[in-house]
């Protein structure tokens, strides 16, 4: 009870001014994404993102979320600077602010999550970025564009992505 009081607040507080809304791809010059590490397929999803926004003229920038819990033995598969990891979040799920600041200095015109778990820390992030256009994947008021697959068939996140560029590209 305490820690979703204290979430609660925390979305309160830091929640954008900024008004949101469906945003043509071609009015967006610059956005921020967001990917689980997870995701066996996470590696081909940048790069398919990457490679979308090069052909869009889109300035991009990835983020990861990797909550795994690593040995000694092995390594982040991702950089530092960009990756969300379980340290980064205090007790009740708030990213640190050296993570918001990265995520706020870029001021994207579009904040897209390809993650599908539901996450406070995601919520949080999306809630205080100033883009103009949000798309996710979970069922949140934070979101202008949400993208649902069935339990039936759950998609990767490459997968999503497809499905969600297909629904952007008819928003004019």
């Amino acid at each position: 009870m305490l820690k979703e009081y204290c979430q609660r607040q925390a979305l309160k507080k830091g929640a954008s001014p900024e008004p949101t809304g469906l945003l043509p791809l071609k009015r967006v010059r610059s956005a921020v994404v967001f990917i689980d590490v997870e995701d066996t397929s996470f590696n081909e999803c940048k790069n398919e993102v990457l490679a979308f926004f090069r052909s869009h003229g889109i300035k991009g920038e990835v983020f990861f979320f990797d909550f795994r819990k690593l040995s000694k033995d092995e390594r982040l598969i991702t950089s530092i600077t960009t990756t969300v990891l379980r340290k980064d979040l205090n007790w009740f799920g708030k990213p640190s602010k050296e993570k918001m600041q990265l995520l706020l200095q870029g001021e994207p015109d579009m904040f897209l999550s390809l993650v599908s778990a539901e996450s406070y820390a995601l919520e949080f992030m999306a809630s205080c970025s100033r883009a103009r256009f949000k798309v996710g994947r979970q069922d949140s008021k934070v979101y202008d564009l949400v993208f649902c697959d069935t339990p039936e068939k759950p998609l990767s996140q490459k997968e999503a992505f497809r499905e969600i560029v297909k629904l952007m590209e008819k928003i004019s």
